[in-house]
């Protein structure tokens, strides 16, 4: 069994930062890749950034480019997503994403979400 909890969101105005963290925990896996997606109401989940397996391979969003950093600490099993100059369009809910084999059976694992809300 593996799980994911989230933890960093909350009320924050607008050009403020917060930092979203991801940890995996259970027995006996290997992390690949690791993301965020968000979904504001009415909308569809969107992909905001992902790292692989190696701090290399980074992808973002043209939305967050230059204002969110995704970073993993693999000691730590855990993602970690560094978000500035926050916009009232980046209210969401948050969710980590994590790409993981556990006994030779490789799963999509997702977090339980974490609301950001920007607003004055």
């Amino acid at each position: 069994q593996v799980q994911l909890v989230e933890s960093g969101g909350g009320l924050v105005q607008p050009g403020g930062s917060l930092r979203l963290s991801c940890a995996a925990s259970g027995d006996a896996f290997k992390i690949y890749d690791m993301a965020w997606y968000r979904q504001a109401p009415g909308k569809k989940r969107e992909l905001v950034a992902s790292i692989g397996t190696t701090t290399g391979s980074l992808k973002y969003a043209d939305f967050v480019k230059g204002r969110f950093t995704i970073a993993r600490d693999n000691a730590k099993n855990t993602n970690y997503l560094q978000m500035s100059n926050l916009k009232p369009e980046d209210t969401a809910v948050y969710y980590c994403l994590m790409n993981i084999v556990r006994g030779g059976v490789g799963n999509r694992y997702w977090g339980q979400g974490t609301q950001v809300t920007v607003s004055s």
